[in-house]
């Protein structure tokens, strides 16, 4: 009985070890890539079909958005009376607080990838929607005494647009003083730190790591799964992320290069894959 007893024992050490390395995320080896051949390859941006609609027709989006929005109100009030400077809330502006999904939505139709001509047109446009709560919480903060800053990586000639389309919806703080964009630096801590040096900024919201911190900025081999867990207590806290299924620098972790070409991340996106086995 002794030795069944200890039998018993070590197949479910060895069942519970192989459970471990399976769910570990950091044990994860490298892909062996094999390219697709072109009759099976997803044509460009086909693939994000599922995700764009999602992102546009599902009421779990909107759930998330308005429940991501009233957290940080709540959270909101616990940081205004914190240090010697105003407090200031930090927003991104794609998929944060302006949906840009029907741009998503014409690559798919037209089977484009991401171009800046076309991502310009579009944002020239200036009719981007108000993604659900922001504009309530951005008001909120605004009424807390809170200043409300934007920060994002649209390139700074979209400034003026930008601003219009903020302005139609008819968004706080919409001139060049409170949006940042990117001139030559992508990386936005330069601008954080510019804010920082009359305000204390209390929160940031966006829909991308790289809006929180600039420890983001470099994933490392496990697509930053350390560096979040890291920081666990700064989210829903200081740190409110958004759902963004459609794209974001999660998928330089990857694709490494991003100019491979279409069958080659089709075949990527398909060894990155998770997959059952029977």
């Amino acid at each position: 009985m002794r030795y069944i007893l200890i039998l018993i024992l070590a197949l479910f050490s060895f069942w519970a070890c192989k459970r471990v390395d399976q769910s570990d995320k950091k044990q994860e080896k490298p892909c062996d890539i094999e390219l697709t051949s072109s009759e099976q390859i997803t044509p460009n941006s086909q693939y994000l079909a599922q995700a764009v609609l999602w992102y546009q027709k599902s009421a779990e989006l909107r759930a998330l958005y308005l429940q991501a929005f009233n957290l940080a109100k709540l959270q909101l009030q616990k940081f205004t009376g914190e240090g010697n400077k105003k407090p200031a809330v930090v927003l991104d502006i794609d998929e944060t607080v302006l949906d840009n999904s029907p741009y998503e939505g014409y690559r798919i139709l037209n089977d484009k990838e991401y171009e800046r001509e076309t991502w310009n047109a579009w944002v020239e446009k200036e009719s981007a929607y108000a993604t659900p709560g922001a504009l309530d919480f951005v008001n909120y903060a605004k009424e807390l005494g809170v200043e409300v800053f934007y920060i994002s990586n649209r390139t700074i000639d979209l400034l003026e647009s930008t601003v219009n389309n903020l302005k139609e919806l008819k968004f706080p703080n919409a001139d060049e003083k409170f949006i940042l964009l990117k001139e030559n630096d992508s990386s936005k801590e330069s601008r954080r730190l510019k804010v920082s040096e009359n305000y204390n900024i209390v929160m940031l919201i966006g829909d991308n790591l790289i809006d929180f911190h600039q420890v983001f900025e470099n994933r490392g081999d496990d697509h930053a799964y350390a560096l979040v867990d890291s920081m666990r207590q700064e989210f829903g806290s200081k740190f409110i992320i958004l759902p963004n299924p459609m794209y974001g620098s999660w998928e330089k972790d990857i694709y490494g290069d991003m100019d491979t070409d279409a069958a080659q991340k089709d075949s990527i996106r398909k060894c990155f894959l998770n997959s059952f086995r029977p």
